[in-house]
């Protein structure tokens, strides 16, 4: 019997529904600052798993299991959002000259998260992963199918505009002192 610390080993099915229990929640809250709603979100974290079970016996161990579950899911989202965008163009042209009415829910947004979900998606991502699960630049960049150099362009230019939105506010909500000199980790 596998414990929850046992390493990941590719094709086990077994191993699978311990990775899908360990992660589905963190990768569902992570879609879910992506994508904005959450039946988009959930959509997405169950293509993102079927997916990856299709694929789990092609799992290369070079990178974690978790890091490579979130590079399926991330993908998926980021697909999502775009076929979301053009949907959003054409029903935007066919109200042309409707105003629009505030989203209730945005009135309950705390401004980090109106800041994040104003961020592109992939700089958001990296901050979610970074500043939300913990993941290691490496980690991210196997997470996201990129160089770590451009992770780390990615978290320098997300903080740059998410302090520049919320000035010494982001700090307060990120847990930093706004009397401390020491920049936001890169």
């Amino acid at each position: 019997m596998t414990t929850p610390e046992d390493p990941y080993r590719p094709g086990l099915k077994e191993d699978f529904d311990r990775l899908y229990r360990s992660t589905y929640r963190r990768i569902f809250a992570t879609l879910m600052l992506i994508l904005r709603n959450p039946a988009a979100a959930e959509d997405a974290t169950q293509e993102a798993y079927m997916r990856g079970f299709r694929a789990w016996g092609d799992w290369k161990q070079d990178a974690p299991a978790e890091a490579w579950m979130y590079r399926i899911a991330l993908n998926v989202a980021f697909t999502h959002r775009r076929r979301d965008r053009l949907h959003e163009i054409g029903e935007v042209l066919r109200r042309l000259g409707r105003p629009n009415e505030p989203d209730p829910g945005e009135l309950e947004q705390t401004d980090l998260i109106r800041a994040l979900r104003s961020l592109p998606a992939k700089q958001a991502a990296a901050i979610v992963l970074r500043h939300l699960h913990g993941f290691t630049n490496r980690e991210i960049a196997v997470a996201l199918n990129v160089p770590e150099r451009t992770v780390a362009s990615r978290l320098a230019a997300a903080k740059q505009r998410l302090r520049s939105r919320l000035g010494d506010q982001s700090r307060l909500e990120m847990g930093i002192s706004t009397t401390s000199t020491v920049p936001l980790e890169e």
